[in-house]
């Protein structure tokens, strides 16, 4: 595979060429070197890599390669994406790798009514990128033509599985053209991703960068045992108060509820400029606010882990896990927004005892352990309300169930249900 040491030795046309070199890209990725090749001479693949890998020029290039111009009404490509986010990013993506070319391309994406998407639609289109639900809801109002669907890309696909698309994504496979390529991107090859991409990919070929689920490298890894909420936001503010160091940060919060909590800590004690994003926020106010933070004109965002994925944001200094994901492969994504693109980054994670659980989960997925490093002594550590300790013990009592039934907690009379 050294062979490809450069973009010209993909045999790419002239015009993906001066993209590519009006992006600055020079040298392929990992996964760019094994992935193009492969889909040029129209082979399926599996590829699994994670977020700032450049797995997404991996399949656009030789996508972009093989639709070449514009033609025709219906789409020849559809790249399925599981976040209204992501799609718009790829689109982004594509439309600056083919912007010597006339391919028209376009995302859809539920949030917004559709009036607007169909008319782009009926003016013709070369490569779609939607959201499952979308794609379904305008296939089934007839306003979608799969019929000229050459390639399939399914991105972040253990994602979608995650997010309840299987059922989804098996009715559209059944209405597109039996003979096309099918490509499938995944951060991880969970056995759900493998069973998905048994249903419908022939003989494919496996590419792997860097083994599954691990940590990027250009990441330094920290974590903190803090006590409570109150002390996380007082370690908190201790951080945010070195701008220099801390100049652009993501924080990442389990629920809207803390998002919301920590924005408004935030702004109150002027730490910003900061803006909040979670699933409650409307479309516009979400791709202004990523917008804002990619241009440097927000110091801090504070975002859940639905919005998390497929936000590519180069030189964000620190990722702040402000809460320890539950689902234990968002820390990979989580992380991954800093150190990309060749870039040092720090990832800081504050765990109360209840959260170490995951914190071991995690560490088992990424095959290391997070250094623990202690509480700096200016940051004052307050003392654990009864109601937030009483939670706590609940969650240690559900953990230890979990991982044995026969156990009796503190709590075993009272039926309390914590999410997975």
């Amino acid at each position: 595979m050294s062979a490809f040491t450069n973009f010209e030795s993909f045999n790419l046309n002239k015009q993906l060429l001066n993209a590519v070199a009006d992006l600055g890209f020079s040298t392929p990725t990992e996964i760019q070197k094994k992935s193009i090749p492969i889909i040029l001479a129209g082979q399926e693949i599996i590829g699994i890599a994670q977020t700032g890998t450049g797995k997404t020029a991996a399949y656009l290039l030789p996508v972009l390669m093989k639709i070449k111009f514009a033609q025709g009404e219906g789409p020849r490509a559809v790249i399925l994406a599981p976040t209204k986010e992501l799609t718009i990013q790829i689109a982004e993506h594509a439309i600056q790798l083919a912007k010597y070319t006339d391919l028209r391309i376009m995302p859809i994406y539920g949030g917004i009514g559709p009036k607007t998407q169909i008319e782009m639609l009926q003016q013709g289109i070369d490569i779609l990128i939607a959201t499952p639900g979308r794609f379904t809801e305008l296939y089934q109002r007839n306003e979608l033509s799969t019929k000229e669907i050459k390639i399939l890309v399914l991105d972040e696909a253990d994602r979608m599985m995650d997010m309840g698309f299987m059922p989804q994504l098996r009715k559209i496979l059944e209405v597109l053209p039996r003979k096309r390529q099918n490509l499938l991107f995944s951060a991880t090859f969970s056995e759900r991703v493998e069973k998905l991409s048994a249903e419908f990919l022939e003989f494919p070929i496996k590419v792997e960068v860097t083994p599954q689920a691990t940590a990027a490298q250009q990441v330094e890894q920290e974590l903190y045992h803090v006590p409570n909420i109150k002390t996380k936001i007082n370690f908190l503010a201790y951080l945010l108060e070195n701008r220099e160091e801390f100049n652009r940060v993501m924080i990442f919060t389990r629920t809207k509820e803390s998002a919301d909590n920590v924005f408004n800590f935030i702004e109150r004690k002027g730490l910003g400029p900061v803006k909040v994003i979670h699933s409650n926020k409307g479309q516009n106010s979400r791709i202004n606010a990523v917008n804002e933070f990619k241009e440097g004109k927000l110091r801090v965002l504070v975002s859940t882990d639905v919005t998390a994925r497929g936000i590519d944001v180069v030189k964000v200094s620190h990722v702040i896990n402000f809460d320890v994901p539950a689902f234990h492969e968002d820390y990979v994504h989580r992380i991954g927004r800093t150190g990309r693109a060749f870039q040092e980054g720090k990832a800081i994670t504050f765990a109360t005892k209840a959260e170490l659980y995951h914190i071991e989960k995690i560490e088992k997925l990424i095959r290391e352990k997070i250094p623990v490093k202690d509480l700096p002594a200016n940051v004052e550590v307050e003392k654990t309300p009864f109601e937030e300790a009483q939670a706590m013990a609940l969650d240690i009592d559900w953990q230890k169930k979990k991982e044995d039934p026969s156990f009796k907690g503190a709590f075993h009379e009272k039926k309390t249900k914590f999410p997975e």
